[in-house]
């Protein structure tokens, strides 16, 4: 029997919420990739990281929320905690490698082009493992094509993001791509959703699985926690509105000499000779 889907349940909350979740963690998690680019070599790795678990944390956030609103009207709706919290993982470590990638070798070229698509198949990645632990008396189906789709939406946004956050030209680019990462993660997951059909099974044997309630604390508590943290330190950061350096000049910089002063003469006007007066050839008469 074919199950009656339902990802809409309470209108366009849980939707608005989760984009808003979304956006909320690009926005986090890009703006440390642009920190990264503009502090030395021994900083990056830690605003890499930083990015990737706040990027990670909100599209962990936003599936959940989203799924808050999908329900299946003939079956209840049970979820394995083991897998729900594996999906967080996987999407921290996925989009974690290409933001490294982007990091450290520039948002342009190939670069850009791993990056986004490494970050792209984690959002999906963590999508479909998430589903993968929704438990009901039935079975999940997807159609192909759709799916193909999603992840293609995924890709593509999610490396426009990391150029847009590649910039480095100020907070406002930085806002504009968290706008396009969390276009990237909802509508990879809606575009996920409308490819799945559930189909039931006639026994009536209960499902096993942590049922949303008791997910819920776990889920809003911790990442959210971690999200405003995350946001402080950004908040903080002295370059987070400049989005450039300040330029020091190479005679300011320790370890580097200063060039030689170089002393230009004074232009003055040619002395005359001074002739020095002697006998010889003198003028003067002699008294003999």
């Amino acid at each position: 029997m074919r199950g009656t889907v339902d990802g809409f349940t309470y209108g366009l909350v849980t939707p608005v919420v989760a984009y808003l979740m979304a956006c909320l963690g690009g926005a986090l998690g890009l703006r440390c990739t642009t920190r990264s680019m503009l502090v030395a070599q021994s900083w990056r790795p830690g605003w890499l990281a930083l990015g990737s678990a706040a990027i990670g944390s909100g599209i962990w956030t936003m599936h959940f929320v989203a799924m808050m609103g999908f329900t299946v009207k003939q079956a209840p709706i049970h979820y394995d905690m083991a897998l729900t919290f594996a999906s967080l993982g996987v999407a921290i470590v996925m989009v974690g490698v290409g933001i490294f990638i982007v990091g450290y070798r520039g948002a342009r070229g190939a670069a850009l082009f791993t990056g986004g698509t490494i970050t792209g198949l984690g959002v999906a990645s963590m999508h479909y493992l998430g589903m993968a632990g929704v438990r009901l008396n039935g079975k999940l189906e997807y159609n192909t094509l759709t799916v193909a789709a999603s992840v293609v939406i995924a890709m593509v946004a999610a490396t426009a993001a990391l150029w847009a956050a590649g910039q480095v030209r100020g907070f406002a680019w930085s806002v504009g791509a968290s706008l396009v990462m969390g276009l990237a993660v909802s509508g990879m997951h809606y575009t996920g959703m409308a490819a799945l059909s559930v189909h039931l099974h006639d026994t009536g044997v209960p499902t096993q699985g942590e049922s949303p309630a008791e997910l819920l604390w776990p889920m809003l508590v911790g990442p959210l926690a971690f999200l405003v943290l995350a946001g402080v330190v950004v908040m903080f950061d002295p370059m987070m509105v400049m989005g450039k350096p300040a330029v020091t000049p190479v005679e300011n910089k320790p370890g580097v000499p200063a060039h030689p002063a170089v002393h230009h003469q004074a232009h003055r006007p040619p002395l005359r000779p001074v002739r020095l007066s002697g006998r010889r050839g003198s003028r003067t008469p002699q008294n003999r």
